[in-house]
Formats: structure tokens, sequence, C-alpha cells
């Protein structure tokens, strides 16, 4: 049988889209949440949980927490706006989160709930006054005040040639006394990476 010149380019057609689909494939490796990989260079999830966990630490192990011991109370604690002035487009919100996490992990102080969540409360709370029976419902005005919050940003310098580049982070957080607008503790964390790419823009 001979093939016409049309049904031969369809044939070769075809066999060309299945090899490029075949060499598309993708695959997944299921890894660790804690384990280190990095890709791009970039800020991703090992560095918002790691330096929280060490900011955290250095934070309540300050000279400032020897005040709240020899009074045998516990330090309440915010998390207040943690601004992102880095060149990358940076959930803070994630990282909000680990320092939350490792404040409270660290047993030293009580946490409470920030602007956001509070609202989300306090509307609970207008919902239940009228809804939930008297035995049952959260009052409102019994909500524990924090003393202390902790506010930050993130920074970043690119030092960049080609395809080579040292990305440089520094994260700077600051434990503030509401009432008095002391500063009882700064802290700061440092990350530097040489990322090698055959692409130029980072």
């Amino acid at each position: 049988m001979i093939r016409s010149p049309f049904s031969t380019s369809r044939l070769l057609t075809s066999v060309l889209a299945i090899a490029i689909l075949a060499g598309c494939s993708t695959k997944v490796t299921r890894v660790s949440h804690d384990s280190t990989i990095d890709i791009t260079g970039k800020w991703n999830d090992t560095d918002s949980r790691l330096t929280a966990e060490e900011m955290v630490k250095d934070a309540v192990g300050g000279g400032w927490y020897a005040k709240y011991a020899a009074s045998k109370t516990t330090p309440t604690v915010v998390v207040g706006e943690i601004r992102n002035k880095s060149h990358e487009h940076i959930s803070t919100e994630t990282f909000i989160n680990d320092i939350q996490r490792a404040l409270i992990n660290s047993g030293k102080v009580d946490f409470v709930a920030n602007k956001a969540e509070r609202g989300q409360i306090r509307d609970e709370k207008a919902d239940q006054a009228s809804n939930a029976s008297v035995g049952t419902r959260q009052d409102a005005g019994e909500e524990s005040g924090a003393k202390l919050m902790m506010i930050g940003e993130l920074n970043s310098i690119v030092d960049q040639e080609g395809g080579k580049a040292v990305v440089f982070y520094q994260v700077n957080l600051e434990l503030v006394e509401i009432e008095t607008h002391k500063k009882l503790w700064i802290g700061d964390k440092k990350i530097k990476k040489f990322v090698e790419r055959s692409e130029t823009k980072f």
C-alpha cells in the first residue's frame, strides 16, 4: 500500500506530538515537610520557618523576660505587621504564622489573636449575643489585652552579574511594650544565597 504524502505528513506529526508529550511528563516526589530544598534561590518555606524559630528563641531568651519571670506573670504577646520590603513577592502571612507557632511552642508567653482574627471573633460574639443561650454565650468585654507586640520587616539586596547572583535577606523584628512604646528586644536574621543559572533575571 502506497501512502500519500498527506497521510505520511499526518503520521509524522502524530509521532512527533506523542514524543513531545512523553518528554514533558511530570514527576512528583514526596519529601519531608521540613526538608531543605532550594530551586530558585528565592525566599522559601525553609527560610520562613527557621528564621521564625531562631528569632523567637532569641526574643524570649532576652533580658526583658526576667522582669516577668520575677513577678511570676506570663507576658501576653500579639504579632503586628511584618512588612515585606524585599525585591520579591513574599507571603508575610506565612511568616507571621511561623512566628506565632514558635511563640506558642516556646511555652514562655501567652498569645492573643491579631487584629484581623479579633474582628472575626467579635462578630461571633455579637451573633451569640442574639442567638446563643445565656449559659453558653461568650460575653464581650472579656478579652485578654496584649502587653507586647512583635513587629518587623523583611529586606533584601541582590548583587548580580550575568547568570550569577548573591541574594541577601535580612529580617528585623522588634518586641514593643504596648503601653509605654518601649522596645524590649530587637533582633535580626541574615540569610545569604549564591545562585547560578542560565537566565539573567533574578
